[in-house]
Order: structure tokens, then C-alpha cells, then sequence
């Protein structure tokens, strides 16, 4: 199996997956986007889906990844203690917290998102 195959990098944004969440986030982040709580969700997308230099950078990386919900999280991996947006490297059936929730929320643009993925998988 390849390295890229047993390791997984997890993101998880700060709101609930649903047609009905997806709608009510996205009128949030158009009429008060300043507090909106998804700086992940913020910073990698536009209006209409992800931002395209962000889609560039994850087909990049050297490790698969996967974007979740915080709902789709607790589900798939029953983390009770986590923090969103956040994420997480799943290596080997061991995850652990990769970017903290304080780190992802500092950044301020997708190439800073970017900066950050890059040097914590180093």
C-alpha cells in the first residue's frame, strides 16, 4: 500500500452538514461574514464552493484528505473534545490533532490555510 493510501488528512469545519445548514451558513457568511465561526470555511471558499488555488493546493498534498462536517466527525470518529474548525492526520489507525482550532483561526487568507497545512506536514 502506498504512504499516500495509510494516511489521511482530516479537515472539519466549524458547522453541520444538511441542505438546510448549507443554506443558513451560506446566507451567513454573505450578510455578516465577520462572525461567521468557520475561518477553514472562510478562507478556502468562495460563494460557490471551494476557492480554485485551494482545490490546486490539496490535489498537491501527499496525503489523501477528507472535508467533514462537525456532525460527519463525532459520527465517523468520536472525538468528543474537538474544537472546529480543526484538523486532524489519520496515520496508521491513530489520529491526532494536526491544526488546532486557535491555529486555524488566526489565518486570514487561503494562502496562509495553505502555509499552515504545508508546515505542520513536514
Amino acid at each position: 500500500m502506498s504512504e499516500k493510501k495509510k494516511n489521511k488528512l482530516i479537515f472539519i469545519y466549524n458547522a453541520d452538514s444538511g441542505l438546510l445548514n448549507t443554506v443558513k451558513d451560506f446566507w451567513h457568511k454573505a450578510l455578516r461574514p465577520s462572525t461567521y465561526q468557520c475561518n477553514l470555511c472562510q478562507t478556502t471558499f468562495g460563494t460557490f464552493g471551494a476557492k480554485k488555488e485551494w482545490k490546486s493546493f490539496i490535489n498537491t498534498l501527499e496525503v489523501d484528505t477528507e472535508f467533514l462536517h462537525k456532525d460527519e466527525f463525532l459520527e465517523s470518529y468520536d472525538v468528543q473534545d474537538a474544537k472546529y474548525p480543526s484538523a486532524y492526520l489519520l496515520e496508521e489507525g491513530v489520529l491526532r490533532l494536526l491544526i488546532s482550532q486557535e491555529e486555524m483561526d488566526k489565518v486570514t487568507t487561503t494562502t496562509e490555510m495553505e502555509d499552515l497545512v504545508s508546515s505542520k506536514l513536514k
